[in-house]
């Protein structure tokens, strides 16, 4: 974008003000009105991102520039235009001739800024928290970053909803789930720490945090270990600003301890309630007690500084003897991928080279660069990220097997270094879980998912969303298995724990509701199943939209229920929708919208319609290949739909040369006992038959028989029907007292196994 210098004909870029996690930002001049601007460039999206996973973020991009832009306070910065120039979405904001105050911080040399700048600061900020909040908005990761003080002394909060977007463009979706919401460590609410849903008071205890490092040189709680400041925040009780700066008004004081209640309850009631005991403290007079807040003296804390024993031994047991970390530094930027910081970290080609950070959770990164040199274990932990983040890559690519080398190493050596129940090696552990499953070890993947989900139920409690998501993964291995009965009692489960912690619409408990869908028509209850995924894709379209791709996934699952139940009328119309939307929105060639179009076309042909089937099958055929290339599966399976359809069609001889082609791809790729290889080649016997090459097809028929054989069992009901088919070669070949044999050796079995008759 730097290179063009002119942005949608209007923006012209002057100087590069910053670099960092999320992208750039630049002076620029607007042509129009001939004023000068900052303009935010976010990070351009990175091959790692699929176009429905880009496509939703220019969504929120979008939505959430607009709630920035509709904010109009003086407290605030200024949105003026948004868009999206070849493809990087940029923000037009208000040019500021400032610092922020992590940038204040470092320039004092850490020390703590003037008391009545502090005081000043605090009460402009109340004021403009005051006015957001009252418009519905909260910030979610105000920190010292976020916060301007002007060279006139305004002090402004930045990036309004932008924020939030950073930790999409840092990190993969599967990522977001850990459980850990938006936030900086040093700043975070122990509501986001637990996972829960925030609202303002979160955003007021966040400010607490930065008031209290503005005003002492350090943050309330500076830990040397990205976990134990989470665990801070939770448990533990801060020491009194004024422990560290004496100087410091009494009602400041207590008015930051008020902020820094654990409970939001506790906390002021709202920023204007905040700001009102602010004025009055400046002017001298006392607050009325009880005035929107629950009163309690601050305990103080028996031990010494920050990080000494007295306080390792406030921190609950699971996080005794934890490895250090880098120490976290507030004025050096955030600490999980910034969105919104002072961007003065680079994200061009200089960013590959730099160390990555440690871990927070399930691969987030870790805290800011230290202070001091790290010690060894510090450097190991650091190393440590970066090849899990290697890892996930990986499995990103599908390199599975090498994913699962790389994290069974990664977790082995955290838990030598952190132990087995610290979070890094459970989200180690998870992800070893992953590749087992996308490997085909699901037995292996179920006691790696059993033992993370058994190590974060002890951590964190057995409704924490990480411990329901881990749990989550047991319910879908065990489905892998054919467990599907157990499978339904933990979906059922983890769906009840998601409802208590995240409420019905939370996009978890809506995914948890999908899969519990889904996993009902494997029981054969399809009539439930279609309910249920009918009211989880009405849900899904209230919230997200009706073409948001959890909804269509959820309509897809509709669809191929009603099938299931003979309607397929239904199924086809609700196929070629999705079909539709997932084009318009996905493209023509997305993986998703070619797979509704084959499914359009199973409907198809099983209403009869097959010479509207073929001709879908033909077109699929040519877009997979030139999507996917010849052998690829997605290809061969249209390549099958179409051989099934000219067979319909009585085009036998196409039919045949079709079915043998796929086969011998699949055979060779596949290997002869895959259940693809089978069904091609059961395809072969059945154009065989129809060519009256009776004596070929019942060589077919037996290559498919032993092939089931081997791979299901003798008795299996599949099994058995390619051994009827069988006999019934040898009925039509005049062999009938070895078909009359076989038909009563298959009899028997039925009888011993209690299946009905084969019809």
């Amino acid at each position: 974008m730097a290179d063009t210098r002119l942005i949608q004909s209007r923006y012209r870029l002057l100087d590069l003000i910053g670099r960092g996690g999320m992208g750039e930002v630049w002076r620029a001049r607007d042509e129009s009105l001939g004023r000068l601007v900052a303009v935010k460039c976010l990070k351009p999206m990175g091959p790692q991102h699929d176009q429905a996973f880009t496509r939703i973020l220019r969504e929120r991009f979008r939505r959430e520039a607009r709630v920035a832009a509709s904010l109009q306070h003086r407290g605030v910065t200024v949105v003026h235009d948004f868009g999206e120039h070849e493809g990087v979405l940029y923000l037009v904001m208000e040019l500021l001739d400032g610092q922020n105050l992590s940038q204040l911080l470092e320039e004092n040399e850490q020390r703590p800024l003037p008391v009545d700048h502090v005081v000043d600061i605090a009460e402009q900020v109340a004021d403009a928290l005051g006015y957001t909040h009252r418009q519905g908005i909260v910030h979610r990761d105000l920190k010292p970053a976020n916060i301007m003080r002007l060279t006139d002394g305004t002090v402004k909060i930045c990036d309004f909803g932008i924020a939030r977007l950073g930790r999409d463009i840092g990190m993969s979706s599967r990522l977001t789930t850990t459980g850990i919401a938006m936030g900086t460590p040093h700043y975070m609410s122990p509501e986001q720490i637990g996972g829960k849903e925030v609202d303002h008071r979160s955003d007021l205890y966040s400010l607490g945090c930065v008031l209290y490092e503005i005003a002492t040189g350090v943050p309330p709680f500076d830990l040397a270990d990205a976990w134990a400041i989470l665990v801070g925040h939770r448990d533990t009780r801060p020491e009194p600003p004024r422990t560290h700066r004496a100087e410091l008004p009494g009602f400041f004081d207590r008015v930051v301890l008020d902020l820094l209640a654990k409970a939001p309850d506790e906390r002021p009631a709202d920023a204007g309630d905040l700001r009102r005991r602010i004025v009055l403290g400046r002017s001298g007079e006392q607050p009325v007690p009880g005035a929107g807040v629950v009163r309690r003296e601050p305990e103080r804390l028996a031990s010494g500084p920050a990080g000494s024993g007295r306080m390792d031994a406030e921190l609950p047991f699971w996080a005794r003897k934890m490895t250090s970390g880098h120490q976290a530094n507030g004025s050096q930027g955030p600490a999980l991928p910034d969105p919104a910081a002072g961007l003065t970290r680079r994200w061009t080609t200089a960013a590959s080279t730099a160390a990555p950070r440690p871990p927070l959770t399930d691969g987030s990164t870790g805290v800011p660069p230290a202070r001091s040199a790290p010690a060894p274990a510090s450097d190991r932990l650091t190393a440590l990220a970066g090849r899990h983040s290697e890892g996930v890559d990986l499995g990103r690519l599908g390199r599975w097997e090498e994913a699962g080398e790389v994290h069974r190493a990664v977790a082995a050596e955290r838990e030598s270094l952190l132990g087995p129940d610290h979070p890094d090696t459970l989200a180690s552990r998870h992800e070893v879980g992953l590749t087992l499953s996308r490997t085909g070890r699901a037995a292996d993947a179920l006691r790696a998912f059993g033992q993370v989900a058994a190590g974060r139920e002890r951590l964190l409690g057995p409704d924490h969303p990480q411990t329901l998501g881990a749990r989550e993964q047991t319910a879908y291995v065990l489905g892998q298995l054919g467990r599907h009965f157990e499978a339904h009692q933990v979906y059922a489960a983890v769906l009840a724990g998601r409802e208590r912690s995240m409420g019905p619409d939370h996009p978890d408990t809506l995914r948890c509701r999908h899969n519990l869908a889904l996993n009902l028509g494997r029981l054969g209850r399809t009539e439930e199943s279609w309910q249920l995924a009918r009211q989880v894709a009405d849900d899904r379209a209230r919230l997200l939209g009706a073409t948001h791709p959890d909804t269509l996934a959820t309509r897809y699952e509709v669809a191929y229920t009603l099938g299931r139940l003979g309607r397929w009328a239904e199924a086809l119309e609700t196929y070629q929708d999705i079909a539709g939307a997932r084009a318009a929105t996905l493209g023509a060639d997305h993986p998703d919208t070619l797979a509704a179009r084959y499914e359009a076309g199973i409907s198809l042909g099983r209403l009869g319609r097959s010479a509207e089937a073929l001709e879908l099958y033909r077109a699929l055929v040519a877009d997979r290949t030139r999507v996917g290339g010849p052998t690829d599966p997605e290809t061969l399976r249209a390549r099958h739909g179409l051989g099934v359809n000219l067979g319909r069609m009585g085009h036998w001889e196409e039919a045949l040369t079709e079915a043998r082609g796929v086969c011998g791809i699949r055979e060779e790729a596949l290997g002869p006992d895959h259940p693809d290889t089978v069904i091609s080649r059961r395809e072969v016997a059945v154009a065989l038959g129809w060519l009256g090459r009776w004596s070929d097809a019942l060589t077919a028929y037996r290559e498919v028989a032993e092939a089931r054989g081997r791979a299901l069992g003798p008795d299996h009901p599949e099994t058995l029907a390619a051994r009827n088919d069988e006999a019934h070669c040898l009925d039509r070949l005049g062999r009938e007292d070895e078909a009359a044999e076989l038909y009563r050796t298959l009899a028997a079995h039925r009888a011993q196994n209690a299946l009905p008759p084969q019809r």
